[in-house]
């Protein structure tokens, strides 16, 4: 399943200071802001939780997120092994259009989910996401998207 807008290239890091230096003269348009994140997602078994900081680095049209974790519950950034440099490739993130059609398709393909959100119920500024372990063939996870259009607006402008 390979779908959507491809916008985002993640990278798991250490120090996330650091892995921020190393975008400094290669490109970087403006100071990132780093965010901590707190979350449960949905497994195949069950809640867990999710607890780091992230930041996002836009060069072009691209998004770098990087990624510095402290719970892994679910064991999916834990398992990205270091390369030996500060930064280690994780997954690829598309956009899609449609949500529920997109979502009813997952279970028809061949990459289980490793974990979801889905924010039903939420306000509709909600952001939903799924990572679909695709290691097997791509050598890395695969990350889905939706947002409405203010928040992918507000995401382009950090």
């Amino acid at each position: 399943m390979l779908e959507g807008i491809h916008y985002q290239n993640a990278y798991m890091c250490d120090d996330i200071e650091a892995g921020i230096d190393l975008f400094r003269g290669r490109g970087l348009e403006r100071e990132p802001v780093i965010i901590p994140v707190d979350q449960t997602v949905l497994t195949p078994d069950g809640p867990r939780r999710q607890k780091g900081r992230i930041c996002f680095i836009w060069i072009g049209a691209l998004q770098y997120e990087l990624i510095e974790n402290e719970i892994d519950e679910v064991g999916i950034y834990a398992n990205c092994l270091s390369n030996g440099g500060p930064l280690r490739f994780h997954h690829v993130c598309f956009r899609v259009p449609d949500w529920t059609d997109f979502r009813a398709r997952v279970d028809a393909q061949e990459f289980p989910v490793a974990m979801e959100r889905d924010l039903a119920g939420e306000p509709e500024d909600g952001l939903k996401f799924l990572y679909l372990d695709a290691r097997k063939v791509f050598g890395h996870y695969i990350e889905y998207t939706w947002m409405p259009e203010p928040v992918w607006q507000h995401i382009r402008a950090m």
